[in-house]
């Protein structure tokens, strides 16, 4: 693994971008209701992110086999869908989960980060798989520190997430980011044989995004006919956060929060 560790001021420029896109996620959580279709969401954030002088992460990014490239600014992937929903006009209804993935790169450096929002009435059980996405993302804030092996950390994860009924996604896992959305390392939220023969150590500079997707049902999903969004293979929902994150000599630091 070639990882690339960040100076403070580095670390500092990603925090810029990382505001982006918490304000954008907040003003899409604001917009979230029944009848407002994905399509609105994604117009809103791109304009939001261009009016901030950044440049939308995720759009064009190229689609593998004979998928295009992705067309939309943010990943909008409902219930069932798990990651990389593409925006379009189906409207939201009451009873859904939507998961909003969105990323900017601002002055030359980036951020990325997701956010489940439940359209109420929502039942017990999804709402709970919300919760518990949510505390596991938590949980791994509370974990990180210079020293610690992310093993420590997926393994703690993964054991809370199971605990409670869930399953954590194996085929798509969290990654390094820093000038790049996608830096070495790969970062599952499980503890494999690959992680535990290439361990990451968390040393200060050190910057990840983290990204837990636990699904209801069982860990299997596909890829679907448009060659981007990924659904769970028993259409039960599944729910999405995520935070970019910086080891620090004093601990951790949330790069994609409000502060």
């Amino acid at each position: 693994m070639a990882i690339q560790y960040k100076t403070p001021e580095q670390i500092e420029k990603m925090h810029q971008a990382g505001r982006i896109v918490r304000k954008v996620l907040n003003r899409l959580g604001e917009m979230i209701a029944p009848g407002v279709t994905t399509q609105e969401l994604d117009a809103e954030a791109e304009r939001l992110c261009l009016a901030a002088g950044a440049q939308c992460l995720f759009k064009g990014v190229p689609g593998r086999g004979r998928a295009g490239p992705f067309p939309g600014s943010i990943c909008a992937s409902l219930n069932e869908e798990v990651v990389h929903g593409i925006p379009s006009r189906r409207r939201i209804r009451e009873g859904d989960i939507v998961s909003i993935d969105f990323g900017v790169r601002y002055q030359g450096w980036c951020g990325d980060a997701a956010e489940t929002f439940a359209v109420e009435p929502v039942g017990e059980k999804v709402r709970h798989l919300v919760a518990v996405t949510r505390n596991a993302l938590e949980l791994v804030v509370r974990m990180c520190r210079p020293g610690e092996k992310w093993s420590t950390v997926a393994s703690t994860m993964q054991e809370y997430i199971e605990g409670e009924g869930f399953s954590v996604v194996r085929e798509f896992v969290g990654h390094g980011i820093g000038a790049s959305m996608h830096e070495d390392p790969k970062v599952p939220n499980f503890v494999s044989p690959e992680l535990v023969r290439r361990d990451i150590l968390l040393r200060e500079g050190l910057v990840l995004a983290v990204e837990p997707m636990v699904n209801l049902g069982r860990e299997a999903v596909r890829v679907t006919g448009d060659g981007w969004t990924v659904v769970t293979s028993d259409h039960l929902p599944s729910a999405h956060f995520e935070h970019t994150l910086a080891i620090t000599a004093g601990g951790v630091r949330v790069l994609t929060d409000a502060e």
